[in-house]
């Protein structure tokens, strides 16, 4: 069981192992005490236009404050957690050895994430791959239009299934249960996801 706990994807990134980070920025900070990315990855993580994967949440507009958040979470959660070795698959793709597959996320999480979203727009279901790259950052492609989320996400898990390719299920438990990995927790009560990487494992 232990190779599935406390370990780092094989992604254009990520730490070869988890430990201390001291300054990660901003909406990253809870992972400080064990973190699969760099300082220098969480500050990207909050940036426009990072130099991350290039790619830019406002292809269809300003996307909202609001609904930003939610993806620099995410991208945090994928950059900097050390607790998804259950749900790390071997992929052979360009830019990494190693994807997440079908993380349980909270209820909570993928509720609160289509609500502060669904007037933001968009042009695409599936945000891995599609898009226009001729400019060197992801346009619409041709021919699509933008809409707004709701429209594009009917409901909460098409949002977390399908914009990732996969990359989370909605998990029908909640916050605390133990059961589902949080996108948002408070490190002053400790990280969550530990248990719940354990209890998959």
């Amino acid at each position: 069981k232990e190779p599935l706990l406390n370990v780092c994807m094989d992604a254009k990134h990520h730490k070869s192992e988890p430990g201390p980070e001291g300054k990660l920025y901003e909406q990253c900070s809870p992972w400080k005490d064990n973190a699969c990315c760099t300082a220098n990855t969480s500050l990207e993580a909050h940036k426009d236009q990072s130099y991350l994967y290039n790619f830019n949440w406002n292809h269809c507009g300003v996307m909202p404050p609001k609904c930003k958040r939610h993806f620099i979470q995410d991208t945090c959660l994928y950059e900097c957690s050390p607790n998804l070795g259950p749900w790390i698959q071997q992929v052979d793709s360009s830019w990494r050895r190693e994807r997440i597959l079908h993380v349980p996320l909270c209820r909570e999480d993928c509720e609160e994430w289509w609500q502060d979203c669904k007037d933001a727009l968009t042009c695409k279901e599936n945000w891995h791959k599609g898009w226009n790259w001729a400019t060197g950052t992801n346009r619409c492609p041709w021919g699509s239009e933008c809409r707004p989320f709701h429209q594009v996400f009917p409901r909460p898990q098409d949002l977390c299934e399908k914009i990732w390719s996969g990359s989370f299920r909605l998990s029908p438990e909640r916050r605390g249960s133990g059961r589902c990995i949080q996108m948002w927790f408070d490190p002053a009560r400790g990280n969550p996801n530990v248990a719940v990487a354990r209890y998959y494992a």
